[in-house]
């Protein structure tokens, strides 16, 4: 499936490529050079929906004529952004800090194209509230599921759930990285046959 434009996914993250795989036989992909810190004062929400749009322009620039997703994620713990922790012992400190709290995961996408004028854009918001956890928990559960490329240090779609109270979403794929219910009717508004 996947008639009319050809779509383009201005990301190189794993997790988005196989959701849009979900959607899409084929597409492209590319990594678009964008600074990805927050400006000063910047809000977690404003900083996802600023990075999805700032990736989807630098992906249409690259590739004209096509319908172009930019996408970001930034989880927070109140107004602090949890980034992804890289390292076992930075995924552990993240995980207890989560402990028994309340993250919000901003999932902003923009798609765009074909041509210049057309934009569509989202922000899926989740909630995620975590169950008290211990320190063996936490070290058993990143030894497990190895979520250090992940902003929240779990993956709610494989042992993640474990560590969790509940997960309050309009979109089940958004807390993955692209919200999949949203997307679908924008590839279709710009010219995308899905189905």
């Amino acid at each position: 499936m996947g008639h009319g434009p050809r779509v383009l996914l201005a990301s190189q993250s794993a997790y988005r490529r196989e959701l849009l795989g979900r959607l899409l036989d084929s597409f492209d992909t590319l990594a678009p050079a964008v600074d990805e810190r927050p400006l000063p004062g910047e809000l977690p929400a404003q900083l996802a929906q600023r990075l999805a749009a700032l990736k989807a322009h630098a992906g249409a620039a690259r590739a004209p004529g096509t319908v172009v997703i930019g996408s970001d994620q930034v989880a927070a713990l109140g107004t602090q952004i949890l980034g992804k922790p890289g390292s076992v012992e930075q995924a552990v400190s993240q995980l207890l800090q989560c402990s028994g709290q309340l993250v919000v995961f901003h999932t902003a996408v923009c798609v765009l194209g074909p041509g210049s004028e057309a934009r569509l854009d989202c922000l899926d918001t989740t909630r995620v509230r975590f169950r008290e956890l211990t320190e063996a928990m936490a070290r058993r559960y990143v030894a497990a599921d190895q979520p250090l490329d992940c902003a929240g240090s779990f993956k709610a779609e494989r042992r993640g759930v474990l560590l969790l109270e509940s997960i309050d979403s309009s979109d089940p794929t958004a807390i993955q990285g692209l919200p999949l219910i949203w997307l679908a009717q924008a590839l279709q508004e710009c010219g995308v046959e899905l189905i």
